[in-house]
C-alpha cells in the first residue's frame, strides 16, 4: 500500500464496504421480488451478481489483512478494520441465504407463502440488513440498536409460521414435502435477520468499544 495517512486507507476501505453493501442489499430485494412475482427468469442474474459480490468480499478481506499487516492500527482504527471484515463476512452469509430462499420459496404455493407471511418476514429481514449498513455509515448506535430490536419481530413471525406449519402437517391431505420446505424457509429468513443483528452489534462495538452478545433464538424454536 502507498505511504498515506492511516485514516485515508480506512476511509477507502469503508467506502468499498459501503459500495459492496449497497449492491448486496439491492440484490437481496431483487431476490424478494423474484419470489413474490414467481419470476424464475430473473434468478440467473441474481445468482451472477451474488458470485460477483463473493469475489469483491474476498478482495476486501485481503485488503484489510494487508492493511493490518503494514499499518498496525490500534484503538478505534483497529476496531474499524475488524468491523469492516466482520460485516463483509456477514453480508456473504446473507447472500448465500438469499439464494437458498429463492430456490426454496419459488416451490411454495402463493397461498402458503401468504398464510405464513413469508413476504413480510423477508421484507423485515431485508430492511434490517439495510438499516444495519446505514448504522455503519452513520456510526449511529441508536440505529444499530433499533436493528437488534427488530430481530424480535422476525422471531415472532418465525414462531407463528412454525405453529401454523406443524398444525397443517397433522391434516389428512397435508403436503408434507412442501410444508417441510416451508419450515426451512422460515428458519433461513430468521437466520438472515440474525446476521443483520450481528452487523448492528459490530457497529455498536465500533462506536462504543462494547461487545454485545447475540442470542441465537432460532435454536430455541426449532
Amino acid at each position: 500500500m502507498p505511504d498515506r495517512p492511516v485514516h485515508v486507507h480506512i476511509q477507502e476501505l469503508s467506502q468499498v464496504l459501503v459500495d459492496l453493501s449497497s449492491k448486496a442489499v439491492e440484490n437481496l430485494f431483487e431476490a424478494l421480488h423474484a419470489v413474490k412475482d414467481q419470476d424464475e427468469q430473473s434468478v440467473p442474474h441474481i445468482k451472477l451478481v451474488e458470485d460477483e459480490l463473493d469475489m469483491e468480499e474476498v478482495d476486501l478481506a485481503d485488503k484489510c489483512i494487508q492493511f493490518i499487516a503494514l499499518q498496525h492500527p490500534v484503538a478505534k482504527d483497529l476496531r474499524t478494520i475488524i468491523a469492516i471484515m466482520m460485516i463483509s463476512d456477514e453480508l456473504e452469509r446473507i447472500g448465500e441465504i438469499s439464494l437458498q430462499l429463492i430456490d426454496s420459496m419459488i416451490d411454495i404455493s402463493p397461498d402458503l407463502l401468504k398464510l405464513l407471511e413469508f413476504e413480510l418476514m423477508f421484507m423485515l429481514a431485508g430492511e434490517m440488513v439495510k438499516k444495519s449498513i446505514d448504522a455503519f455509515v452513520l456510526q449511529d448506535r441508536d440505529l444499530a440498536e433499533q436493528v437488534c430490536a427488530h430481530d424480535d419481530e422476525v422471531d415472532a413471525l418465525h414462531r407463528a409460521a412454525f405453529k401454523k406449519v406443524t398444525a397443517l402437517m397433522k391434516t389428512v391431505d397435508a403436503d408434507v414435502d412442501q410444508l417441510s420446505n416451508a419450515l426451512s424457509v422460515s428458519r433461513d429468513i430468521e437466520r438472515m435477520a440474525d446476521h443483520a443483528s450481528k452487523i448492528a452489534q459490530e457497529v455498536i462495538y465500533l462506536v462504543t468499544g462494547e461487545l454485545v452478545k447475540h442470542k441465537d433464538s432460532h435454536d430455541d424454536i426449532i
